[in-house]
């Protein structure tokens, strides 16, 4: 793995990797608020659904060390953490992973009253730890449907830099890579913010792992010429039908796979599956500032006055995708009564 985590603890602050300036600039931001998190998070100093949720349980660990209730019980601590709790709730609407880790704070809150900023710092650490140990799980899982050497394409940052340090997406390729089973990866160069050249490039560069990089239109060309086994993304959130909810673009090329007989793999942990979304209608898509399409660097690429439209993430239906693997194993032919076995046992 990369020798830069995204998220760093320093018992007493948050260090993130600052994203906004990679490849070229190599900085962290020491944070030591919920506010600061979350403005991180808004910000896309931190990005990726899993990296997401862990910075939040870090931001409310943070906050309970400068805050403390009048009186001493759950209640009293879950109401005094609560403007916390909801500024970093409202930091990203798409990405399920922060809702998720934001209710475990709230159980464990809930359990007692003593001791609560330990006890937070711990849960935190501990989500951190376990999702690195899903995410190599996860990976295994993934490698296990090659038999023989793959090229692989993949989309946007699923990788160290959106987890807690392995990857989801970029998981099962370094799995993969790990058993002699990796050709080559293509990396989709995701606009307006270029995560797949700035970051998964650099991610894959870092670990010796062949990458291409590939500008969005070359996708279907690269299919077409049969250059592309598979494609593996992440997700930041799924539905309880398994429609999948990722970075601007995954719809395009669920369709251009299907159309040229590439596989198509979401990798994901359970906690990115919304049982209480019936499809993927019911997932908020987040929608950006225009300036990020109009712009470059703050430098204008558009005609003044332009209109631009901006979402950060689209819905790739169920039934385009051949298999959604997580920690706690794997789901071919997505739907309804698959992703209720899987949480099932997950439970």
């Amino acid at each position: 793995m990369s020798q830069y985590p995204a998220l760093r603890w320093l018992g007493d602050g948050l260090e993130l990797l600052d994203q906004r300036l990679l490849p070229h600039d190599i900085r962290y931001l020491r944070l030591e608020t919920a506010d600061q998190v979350a403005q991180a998070i808004r910000d896309m100093v931190v990005r990726g659904a899993p990296a997401i949720g862990i910075a939040a349980a870090y931001g409310v660990a943070l906050a309970a060390r400068r805050r403390k209730p009048a009186e001493v019980s759950a209640q009293a601590w879950l109401e005094v953490l609560e403007p916390d709790l909801d500024c970093l709730a409202q930091s990203r609407p798409t990405a399920v992973n922060l809702f998720w880790a934001l209710q475990r704070v709230r159980d464990e809150i809930a359990l007692s009253a003593d001791d609560i900023p330990a006890r937070l710092e711990r849960l935190a650490m501990e989500l951190h730890q376990r999702d690195i140990e899903d995410n190599r799980r996860m990976g295994r899982f993934g490698a296990a449907f090659f038999t023989d050497e793959v090229s692989i394409y993949t989309h946007c940052n699923a990788g160290a830099l959106a987890t807690g340090g392995y990857g989801t997406a970029l998981g099962v390729i370094r799995a993969a890579h790990e058993q002699g089973l990796l050709g080559q990866v293509y990396a989709g160069e995701t606009r307006p913010w270029l995560q797949g050249s700035r970051l998964t490039s650099w991610e894959l560069q870092q670990d010796a792992i062949p990458v291409c990089l590939a500008t969005e239109a070359a996708a279907g060309s690269l299919m077409q010429q049969g250059l592309v086994d598979w494609v593996i993304v992440g997700a930041d959130r799924v539905a309880s039908n398994g429609d999948v909810a990722n970075k601007i673009g995954t719809y395009n090329l669920a369709v251009l796979a299907r159309y040229h007989g590439v596989r198509f793999m979401v990798a994901l942990p359970t906690s990115t599956i919304d049982m209480d979304a019936a499809d993927g209608q019911a997932i908020p898509i987040e929608q950006r500032a225009p300036e990020e399409v109009t712009h470059f660097a703050g430098v204008p690429v558009a005609p003044d006055g332009v209109r631009a439209v901006n979402p950060a993430f689209d819905v790739t239906p169920a039934e385009l995708v051949d298999v959604i693997v997580t920690e706690k194993g794997v789901v071919e032919k997505p739907g309804p009564a698959g992703i209720a076995r899987l949480m099932a046992a997950s439970a």
